[in-house]
This record gives C-alpha cells, sequence and structure tokens, in this order.
C-alpha cells in the first residue's frame, strides 16, 4: 500500500492540532502493518498497528533491531546514528542486557514505593502554589512540576538546577516545532549541556559517593570494565528525559481528557479510590511516546506482509492502544471505568512498550501520575478551558504545550482532606 489516502505517520504536521484519532484509525482498519511513504525523507516505513503484531516485532530483536539503524524514528545522519549507540534504546541482546541490568535496581517497586511520601508532599505543595488563583497554565505550573523534580531527586541534581533541566529537556524534545524556535543544532548543544553536568556529578561522585541512580551506573562493570563515559552520558540523559517528559505528558493529556468529559471527572470526585484505574485510561489513550523504530534484519512474514531486511518498522503505540481487537469496540472512547470491567488493562496497554525494551521507569511513572491526580482531582474543582490547548509537532512525544484553564479558587484552609 501507498501513503494515499494515508495520513504520513512521520510528519510533525500529522500531530500540530493533537491526535489524529480518526486518522490513525483509518490506518489500523487497513491492517496490523501498513506500508507508507514518506515524501519527506524518501523513506518508506511499515507501520505496526495493532498489539498482536507490535509484540512480535517487539520480543523478537533478533528479526527486528534496535542497534541495526537507531529506535528512534526520526532519519539521523550517519554521525549522530552512531553516537547514539551508546544508548540503551539502541541497544540489541546481549549488550542491552547488561546495561539494563545496571539501572534497573534503582526502579524496583520496592523502591519506588519509599519514595511515596515524598512525593505526595511535592505534589501538595504543587496544588497548593495554584490552588487559590482559580487559574493556572497547567503544563509547566502543575504536570511538569513532579516529574522532574522526582527525576532529578534520583539523579542527584540539585532543585536549584530544576529549571535549567526543564529548558534543556523541552531543546532537546522539542526541535521539530517551530513555535518552539529551537533547531536542531540547538536540540543536539543541549544534549552536550547535559552530558557536560553530569560529568561534574560524576567526578562530584568520586570525592563524595552519593547513592542514586547517577552512582549506580557510575559504580557499574561491563564486561569487567567500568561504564563508559559516553555510555553514562547517554543513559542520564534518556532517564533525564523518559523520566520527566512523558509522564508530564500524560498527566496534561489526562486532565485535558477529564475537562472534556466532565461527567467521568465528577465520578472520580465522588470515588476517588477510582483514580488509579482512571491513570491506567489516561496512559492508553494518549500514550507519551508515539512511536520507536526497528529496522529488519531479515525477509520475515508479518501480519500477513512480507518485510523484507533492511526495511524501516514504526511501532505505533498510539494506534495499538486503540486496536479493537484488544479494547473493544469501544477502544476509541474515553472511559475512566474501562478498568473496572478490563482488570488486566494494564497489561494490555503498551504505553511502556513490551519486550525488552519495556520501559524500566514504569512504576515510577504510575506512582507520580496516581499521586498528582489524588491531589487534583479533589482540589481544583469544576476546571474549564481558558483558550484552546496546543499541542507540540512532533510525531515522537505526544506533548503538550500549553494547557490554560480556570477552576473555582479554594479558600485558604481548604485543602482536600
Amino acid at each position: 500500500m501507498s501513503q494515499c489516502p494515508f495520513s504520513n505517520l512521520l510528519d510533525p504536521d500529522t500531530y500540530k492540532d493533537g491526535m489524529p484519532y480518526k486518522d490513525l484509525k483509518e490506518i489500523r482498519d487497513a491492517g496490523p502493518m501498513v506500508k507508507i511513504e514518506d515524501p519527506i525523507t524518501g523513506i518508506p516505513y511499515w507501520a505496526v498497528t495493532r498489539i498482536k503484531e507490535m509484540d512480535f516485532v517487539s520480543k523478537n530483536p533478533g528479526l527486528f533491531s534496535s542497534a541495526a539503524r537507531s529506535a528512534f524514528p526520526m532519519e539521523m545522519d550517519e554521525f549522530t546514528v552512531e553516537m547514539q549507540q551508546n544508548t540503551i534504546i539502541n541497544m540489541d541482546p546481549p549488550l542491552h542486557q547488561k546495561v539494563r541490568r545496571i539501572v534497573r535496581n534503582a526502579f524496583t517497586p520496592k523502591r519506588v514505593d519509599s519514595y511515596e511520601a515524598e512525593f505526595r508532599k511535592h505534589a501538595r505543595e504543587i496544588v497548593d502554589a495554584v490552588a487559590s488563583q482559580g487559574e493556572c497554565e497547567f503544563v509547566e505550573e502543575v504536570a511538569a512540576e513532579l516529574p522532574l523534580i522526582a527525576i532529578l531527586e534520583l539523579l542527584g541534581v540539585p532543585l536549584k538546577d530544576r529549571k535549567k533541566f526543564f529548558q534543556w529537556t523541552n531543546t532537546m524534545i522539542f526541535a521539530d516545532d517551530p513555535d518552539m524556535s529551537i533547531s536542531e543544532e540547538e536540540g543536539q548543544l543541549a544534549a552536550i549541556e547535559v552530558i557536560g553536568y553530569a560529568m561534574q556529578l560524576a567526578a562530584q561522585h568520586h570525592e563524595e559517593p552519593m547513592d542514586n541512580i547517577t552512582s549506580a551506573l557510575l559504580d557499574a562493570e561491563l564486561n569487567g570494565e567500568p561504564v563508559s563515559e559516553d555510555i553514562f552520558g547517554w543513559m542520564f540523559i534518556l532517564i533525564l528525559v523518559g523520566g520527566n517528559e512523558s509522564t508530564r505528558t500524560v498527566m496534561s493529556q489526562g486532565m485535558r481528557l477529564l475537562m472534556e468529559h466532565p461527567e467521568q471527572l465528577q465520578y472520580l470526585v465522588d470515588n476517588p479510590d477510582k483514580i488509579s484505574n482512571a491513570v491506567e485510561e489516561m496512559l492508553r489513550y494518549n500514550t507519551a511516546f508515539i512511536s520507536m523504530r526497528r529496522t529488519a534484519t531479515e525477509d520475515v512474514d508479518v501480519g500477513g506482509q512480507l518485510i523484507k531486511s533492511g526495511d524501516k518498522v514504526i511501532l505505533h503505540y498510539h494506534t495499538a492502544n486503540h486496536d479493537e481487537q484488544v479494547f473493544g469496540d469501544d477502544a476509541m472512547a474515553f472511559d475512566v471505568t474501562r478498568a473496572e470491567r478490563m482488570p488486566d488493562l494494564y497489561n494490555q496497554l503498551r504505553s511502556f512498550g513490551i519486550g525488552q525494551h519495556f520501559c524500566i521507569g514504569t512504576h515510577l511513572a504510575r506512582l507520580e501520575l496516581n499521586v498528582m491526580f489524588e491531589e487534583i482531582i479533589p482540589r481544583l474543582r469544576n476546571p474549564q478551558f481558558r483558550g484552546e490547548p496546543k499541542y507540540v509537532r512532533s510525531f515522537f512525544v505526544n506533548a503538550m504545550k500549553e494547557l490554560n484553564i480556570t477552576f473555582d479558587p479554594e479558600l485558604a484552609g481548604a485543602t482536600a482532606a
């Protein structure tokens, strides 16, 4: 099949007004593996639209490689591809498992759960800062705060440098969006700044040892040798962006969805014990990372299509998360009660990927989302849009630039019980 009549899923303009739900359904209805032309780069690709085929591609790294080119969906020059080979996301077995093992212990459910009390304290302070105002720009003032605070604490970065990292992260992620006035070169320079900062932390750790993710990376061995500076630097960036941007995005999109469905928001006000179920639906309905890439290493049949060696394969997580064969005929509807009738929803969604590259920070993201919405929902009452939401022009990150809202101002001392 050719690109016509389908949208190019790797054109950032496809997403400039938000997720193109109807376009994605048309592609999904055409089959689980759809060949799409990309006139921007001239490189066609296979879009994986359903969960069964996504799982097959994701669980067979010998057939579909992350390292052969890159796991990132965008096209990059050879220098950038080579430079990013030190990023865990661009590794195949057995190296991938060895590097993953280094940071895995920092993200165990037991360790993450130990942060809950501190996260709740931060969440209350974040909502305290806006609750009495009756309005806020939700993305930066609310959604961005806890994920950034949390990941910087885990990396050993002082909170005084928080805004600096907020700006660096935006610069790296949003280079496709002209409204952000950011070039690809600026994105690369921001990455160099972050790596430079990481190297300063490494030097500090050798003088005064830390106990966090940074120290776990620095103290580990890979094939009997200390972790290289290149791998440490790129792992630092990946953890920073993955742990910050993804949760901020789901929180912003989740708030938008609740405001668009006020009866569902009221249901959660009345039934706060159901917020964790609602978080799963937010994760399903608007994934943070839209797509990743694999490269076929040999000819293989998937979903009735012959994928040839060297073909570009795009795992489109958002499309798969609306797979009617898994989530039912109402898969395109947002429903915070879905998990009540589908108890294994958290296992079925593919927002965190599947297989060897399953997101290592899954438990952390879920904890942050639950803690924040348990504070937001009872306190920011009767939220209304103040202007249209603004979305980031990107086929990689499903982020929001701006979500201006109003709500009933909270009276002094009237915080939630």
